[in-house]
């Protein structure tokens, strides 16, 4: 019997060897294809499959109801605080003014909790010892038929108090007339008030909006508690919450402010 020769054997095996390592590789190379065709397709399938999306928050908040009221209102104010003034006064020969609102923004706060409103000598809220006429009216939560209103409250040198109502929308005097329900203490009292108040309701309007950007919807001399007298502001700022800033009528400087948060 024939022997293979060492040389053969060796030959032999190295063939076995290459041939195991070649059919290995061969199964390594279609597991890879495998795991790339499967990592292609799941990268297809996403992109089918859109993402899911996360829904962030309103970036405007909800308005409150006063706000709301606010907004209404001052997009149909045409008339601005400084034009109303002016009018007022001119409607009345030497008079000075001593209040003004802008019917429909706040009116029930115009009674409120303020330090002014039980601060006068006679315990009423303004000068006239009655309650302001726009404190009175009816609360609207938009204009009225014939658009906003400013109301004004303005005082001759002896302190007679005259009311004159201006269309909010194109500058005209819808009325004006003598509050008839005053009597000479009252009238007296204004007199002293207005003597007090070396600074105007501009200049006050002008430091409070100076402190915070707005809207003047309000103006009123009021009794600081009995020391001295004080220009009160509200002002609606971009965000439609009000700030009232109380303003020495004397040096112009702000003695407190608070902001209506509704």
């Amino acid at each position: 019997m024939n022997s293979a020769s060492p040389r053969s054997r060796t030959l032999k095996a190295v063939g076995a060897l290459s041939l195991a390592a070649a059919t290995a590789l061969l199964m390594t190379g279609c597991g890879q294809s495998s795991d790339s065709a499967s990592s292609a397709a799941t990268s297809e399938a996403a992109k089918v499959v859109p993402e899911k999306q996360t829904t962030s928050p309103s970036a405007t908040a909800q308005l409150t109801e006063d706000q709301q009221e606010r907004k209404t209102v001052l997009d149909a104010t045409k008339v601005t605080f400084d034009d109303a003034a002016t009018t007022a006064t001119g409607e009345v020969a030497g008079s000075k003014l001593v209040d003004l609102d802008l019917e429909g923004v706040d009116d029930d706060d115009n009674q409120s909790p303020s330090p002014t409103a039980t601060g006068s000598p006679t315990g009423s809220p303004s000068p006239t010892g009655s309650p302001s006429p726009t404190g009175t009216g009816s609360p609207s939560a938009s204009p009225g038929a014939d658009g906003p209103v400013w109301a004004a409250e303005v005082a001759e040198k002896d302190g007679t108090i005259h009311t004159v109502r201006i269309n909010a929308v194109d500058g005209k005097v819808i009325e004006a007339r003598v509050d008839a329900d005053q009597d000479a203490d009252d009238k007296k009292q204004t007199a002293d008030w207005l003597a007090q108040a070396t600074q105007t309701p501009q200049q006050a309007a002008k430091v409070a909006t100076e402190k915070k950007k707005g809207t003047v919807t309000s103006v009123s001399l009021e009794d600081n508690e009995g020391n001295g007298v004080i220009w009160q502001v509200d002002v609606v700022g971009s965000d439609w919450k009000k700030t009232t800033f109380d303003v020495d009528a004397k040096n112009d400087t702000i003695v407190r402010e608070e902001t209506d948060e509704d």
